[in-house]
């Protein structure tokens, strides 16, 4: 049985930072290429940023300069440190594995392991 638990959101002021961490159980972590998304009210879910077992890391356009992905394999934990929080950054933050092959559709069975993620909200 595979969990994920987001944690570390938050309310904080624009140009602020925040922590977040995910922490997961089962096999799922230390052999795939974990991933932070987010989704804002009324919008698709995105993918903010991915990092492969080994530790090489890739964003989307938006975040980039600004977040920084990192894991513990030893303990099963993936972190994502935010800063210079935008109010366009407010939205709820999930963590789960990715892949390229499963890129384009996140209801497919491969993202079956959604958290009930943490809510990031950044005030202007």
């Amino acid at each position: 049985q595979v969990h994920l638990v987001e944690s570390g959101g938050g309310l904080v002021q624009a140009g602020g930072s925040l922590r977040l961490s995910c922490a997961a159980s089962g096999s799922i972590f230390s052999i795939n290429t974990m991933g932070w998304y987010r989704q804002a009210p009324g919008k698709q879910r995105d993918l903010v940023a991915t990092i492969t077992s080994g530790g090489s890391t890739s964003y989307a356009d938006s975040v980039k300069g600004r977040f920084t992905i990192s894991r513990d394999n030893a303990k099963n934990t993936m972190y994502l440190q935010m800063n210079s929080l935008k109010p366009e950054d407010t939205a709820v933050y999930y963590c789960n594995r990715w892949s390229i092959y499963y890129s384009d559709d996140y209801s497919v069975p491969f993202y079956d392991y959604w958290g009930q993620g943490t809510q990031v909200t950044v005030s202007s």
